[in-house]
């Protein structure tokens, strides 16, 4: 897979795409395993439950984040942080639509008043994959990235953020959070009901 650091595998979650995508992952040497429940949280569990590595990474597979930036997470986690995770840079004007960027202030403001030392909602993660297992994540939609900050929080994780570039999505993708207003409601709706827990 372009972009994936020496040493890395891929293992890609077909989550109902209807766009060929996982035939050209699987082209490229990725593992593409299947879940017929839609939603974010479905597909990361599925990925998570799929991966044998002591230690287990998670990014969009849209062109947006860097996945050179894999390692110097990967790093921390090795040398003690329970979770590391990226705060999104703009690489350019743009490439973050207002309302999705206001939305992450908003969750980043609720996770620090909580103790928690985050400025994004962490689209791009590594953790130890047993741990991440035995914190019992269970939202299967868009709220699974900020249930796992909580209960990670909660657990007393040592969470280390790193800044991270995000930029363009890939050609020809649309992003079912940040691509419309529509798509961001539904997310607040999801992180709304992880905070009524």
């Amino acid at each position: 897979m372009a972009g994936l650091p020496p040493g890395y595998r891929a293992i890609v979650v077909d989550n109902g795409s209807a766009d060929g995508s996982p035939e050209v992952a699987a082209s490229l040497g990725a593992k593409v395993v299947h879940e017929p429940q839609r939603g974010y949280g479905a597909a990361v569990h599925t990925g998570l439950e799929a991966a044998t590595a002591d230690i287990v990474c998670f990014a969009d597979a849209d062109g947006s984040l860097s996945l050179a930036d894999l390692p110097r997470l990967v790093s921390a986690v090795s040398a003690g942080a329970d979770l590391a995770v990226g705060r999104r840079v703009p690489n350019r004007p743009g490439v973050w639509p207002w309302h999705a960027r206001a939305g992450n202030v908003v969750l980043a403001l609720l996770l620090r008043s909580r103790g928690l030392p985050v400025r994004d909602i962490a689209p791009l993660r590594a953790t130890d994959r047993r741990a991440l297992l035995a914190l019992g994540i269970t939202d299967r939609a868009f709220g699974y990235p900020l249930e796992l900050l909580l209960k990670a929080q909660r657990a007393g994780w040592r969470v280390a953020e790193f800044p991270v570039g995000y930029g363009e999505r890939a050609k020809g993708t649309k992003s079912k959070v940040s691509g419309s207003l529509r798509g961001t409601l539904r997310a607040i709706r999801d992180f709304g009901r992880v905070l009524t827990r």
